[in-house]
């Protein structure tokens, strides 16, 4: 229990024996420091990531129950293809995994590779396990969602092209991240489910994240500010951590409390406008059900008083 006095941290993690995570991108930064906190409370965490072989040896460091599957979130196919061997309850996901600011590419899908894989592969992959789903879903954004230039959804030109730049993109699928979070948290209301929708941010962690940005001036910029401003990334998963076991409402996002929300503990956090608008929402929640052919699985007959 926290007092005026402490900050909030692992040691605070309510026990979580007898659940089950999935947490995504896990086998390295602030997912497997998500994975070892969960697992050390006593969950049974499922590392979600695309290269087995890797997970499989951030596996074997953490203490706790502990498994690996495969999953692409770049690839719509490796997402039906987790979700369809999903078996019986789960109940926590971590939407964790990302990129961010990387050289202009594509997915297997034909979408540009960071909205189609920190935006359009987890809402791919939520909606498909949803109906195992019984507690929460935690998707993890960035303060860069409200980065300068008025941040928005291009919903003419989803993938950029043209106008591509690397923090352009990078912002548009975080601020579709918060986007994603407010519309399913609308949805689950509707339906009558009791599973709720949070998100947080890490504020500045040091991960490899960074070390993938397409500019080499920004990669110098961000080595510099790893070693001397960032946490750690144990630190940096306490928001979603906090969005994932405290008694939160749902659309919470969490971030840390500290001097421009880059460090500290974690508590409730702000959004930009952009991120709090009801329309928006709606209408890429519409284009992204077009764009995967996922659609939301719940209707009010299905769930109302199906959880206490």
């Amino acid at each position: 229990m926290t007092t005026a006095s402490s900050k909030w941290n692992v040691t605070d993690i309510p026990d979580q024996t007898g659940r089950t995570a999935v947490v995504t991108g896990a086998n390295s930064g602030l997912g497997i420091a998500t994975v070892e906190a969960l697992a050390g409370a006593g969950a049974h965490v499922v590392l979600a990531v695309r290269d087995p072989r890797r997970g499989a040896a951030a596996a074997a460091g953490v203490h706790g129950s502990v498994e690996v599957r495969r999953l692409d979130l770049a690839d719509l196919a490796s997402v039906r293809e987790f979700a369809a061997g999903w078996q019986g309850d789960l109940d926590l996901l971590v939407n964790n995994a990302g990129v961010m600011n990387i050289p202009e590419s594509a997915t297997k899908d034909g979408f540009e590779t960071q909205f189609g894989t920190n935006h359009l592969g987890h809402f791919a992959l939520t909606n498909l396990l949803l109906p195992h789903i019984t507690d929460r879903v935690v998707t993890v954004s960035s303060g860069a969602h409200r980065m300068p230039g008025s941040p928005r959804i291009h919903f003419d030109n989803l993938n950029l092209s043209g106008e591509y730049a690397p923090m352009k993109a990078y912002s548009q699928s975080k601020l579709a991240n918060l986007l994603f979070t407010l519309e399913l948290q609308r949805r689950l209301t509707e339906s009558g489910s009791a599973v709720r929708a949070t998100a947080a941010h890490p504020g500045w962690a040091a991960t490899n994240l960074q070390s993938h940005d397409g500019s080499v001036l920004r990669r110098l910029f961000m080595r510099v500010g790893n070693r001397f401003v960032a946490q750690d990334n144990k630190a940096g998963a306490l928001p979603t951590l906090y969005a994932a076991v405290q008694d939160l409402p749902g659309a919470s996002y969490v971030g840390p409390d500290g001097l421009g929300e880059m460090r500290g503990a974690p508590t409730l956090v702000g959004r930009s406008a952009a991120a709090s608008d009801p329309s928006a929402a709606r209408r890429l929640w519409t284009v992204s059900e077009e764009l995967t052919g996922v659609t939301f699985p719940l209707s009010a007959a299905a769930t109302a008083g199906a959880r206490p």
